[in-house]
């Protein structure tokens, strides 16, 4: 029991301690202006009853200490249940993310589960651009691609675009980054010419031996890979789901420097 305790315990303190992983690509493509890119990424942050305001405000002045020229949420930024976010004002914390690009973010399942359209309501009122199943052009320099969650057909009947059809318009020749919470089906971004793509959901497994259940589930469980010309990051995420423990992994925000020719 008393060793039980003690690993719960280093657990409970592992998920309140997030590091900061950081990553450097070099893009094969020619952008105007600036030829780097700071781009502070984060999933996974499950706002609500268990990540509140203390974890709300490490996640601002974490992101905010690295500078970034663009956040990006790659889903489940709330929890199921929006009503502990709006009483805590949780919101108040997201508008103080100081990024000159912007904040920009996608659904994930737990946005699903707990209803997606006053999430994302609640989440744009406060500084956060939503891009669901769209492209949007960045500074004149690069695309943002954002994906609705594969679980949108589970919890509304409606299926989200195909990449494909997402993409037809996006011009090639400028950086394309993609965020799609679940990383299945990577080929897909492969195909289509992505440069980055963006993932979490995994947790990697969070509790430990469960990693080696989502490292059978995906290709990428945790952590980056280059396939083809496109490169993969999947992050253990932010906060937690159920317990406020992790054991075998870290929680992260992660600092990729983009380079472009």
């Amino acid at each position: 029991m008393g060793v039980v305790a003690l690993v719960v315990i280093a657990g409970f303190i592992n998920a309140r301690n997030p590091r900061i992983k950081k990553l450097e690509l070099h893009i094969a493509k020619s952008v105007t202006g600036e030829k780097s890119l700071n781009v502070v990424m984060a999933s996974d942050i499950h706002l609500g009853t268990l990540i509140a305001k203390r974890k709300a405000n490490r996640l601002v002045e974490t992101i905010n200490s690295l500078h970034p020229d663009i956040v990006l949420f790659a889903g489940d930024v709330v929890d199921e249940d929006l009503a502990p976010v709006i009483k805590n004002n949780l919101g108040a914390n997201l508008i103080r993310i100081k990024a000159k690009l912007g904040v920009f973010a996608i659904t994930g399942n737990h946005e699903y589960i707990g209803g997606a359209e006053a999430a994302v309501k609640y989440l744009g009122e406060h500084g956060i651009t939503m891009v669901r199943d769209t492209a949007v052009l960045v500074d004149g320099r690069f695309w943002i691609v954002g994906r609705d969650d594969r679980d949108k057909s589970r919890f509304t009947g409606k299926k989200r675009r195909e990449l494909a059809d997402i993409m037809q318009h996006v011009v090639h020749n400028c950086p394309i980054i993609l965020m799609d919470h679940q990383p299945f089906n990577l080929e897909k971004a492969v195909e289509q010419g992505v440069d980055l793509q963006l993932s979490g959901h995994t947790h990697h497994g969070q509790l430990w031996p469960f990693n080696y259940i989502t490292t059978s589930m995906y290709e990428i469980s945790y952590g980056y890979k280059l396939i083809g010309k496109t490169h993969f990051y999947v992050s253990s995420g932010f906060g937690t789901w159920g317990p406020p423990v992790r054991l075998g992994n870290r929680p992260e925000i992660v600092q990729i420097i983009m380079k472009f020719d």
